[in-house]
């Protein structure tokens, strides 16, 4: 099994329509705080997986909270659930979309956490998909050692191990500052145009990159 990175990365998709609200409040919010503010965006998920993450999914590590409490992030790009918005045929998703306009949110996972222990956030990482039963919590760096980094870096998810390590998720609860976002990936040059229109006047400006390789 492969070592961790010694600098890994943690990735947010999003549809590129739910960046200006994200760019107004400059923070991602989880499923919980969006439904409690009464907020307004684009849906890509399914909703009974939201709904388990919501009601019944707790992060154990961190009593009487759920998953959908917390902003979640992936540990690579091109992940098993944007091939599913790829694929567009499953039969509880309700997004037809595809994943063009679909962009990664790329941030540090160390700058993250020191950034969540200094104002005393909670936060988390699975070591597979959080809204599976069978999935472990932790709350501590040193048992990243634990994550399938070689199923993470994989392309090939056939496996189902590989597939369930693959969707090892970092989270945040409640909101996770826009601030911290270093790089945003687009899949080519027309959603590069799109993004920068939308970040013309952020305050805060991370990388535009075109990253086809983080695309199916």
């Amino acid at each position: 099994m492969a070592s961790v990175p010694a600098t890994p990365k943690i990735y947010h998709i999003t549809h590129i329509d739910n960046l200006p609200s994200i760019l107004a409040s400059m923070q991602l919010v989880s499923d919980a705080n969006r439904i409690g503010s009464e907020l307004t965006c684009s849906l890509v998920g399914m909703s009974t997986i939201k709904q388990r993450r919501l009601n019944e999914i707790q992060v154990l590590c961190h009593p009487d909270t759920k998953v959908g409490q917390y902003v979640p992030f992936y540990f690579c790009p091109r992940s098993v659930m944007l091939y599913i918005l790829h694929k567009g045929n499953h039969p509880e998703l309700t997004y037809r979309g595809g994943q063009e306009p679909m962009v990664h949110l790329e941030a540090d996972l160390y700058t993250a956490i020191n950034w969540a222990t200094a104002k005393k956030m909670r936060w988390a990482f699975t070591d597979g998909n959080a809204s599976a039963c069978i999935t472990k919590f932790y709350k501590k760096t040193a048992d990243l050692i634990d994550l399938n980094w070689s199923a993470i870096a994989s392309n090939n998810f056939g496996d189902s191990k590989v597939k369930e390590g693959k969707q090892a998720e970092f989270l945040m609860f409640d909101v996770f500052p826009w601030s911290l976002i270093e790089k945003i990936g687009i899949i080519d040059s027309t959603m590069a145009v799109k993004v920068k229109a939308i970040l013309v006047s952020a305050g805060h400006q991370p990388t535009i990159a075109i990253e086809p390789s983080w695309y199916f």
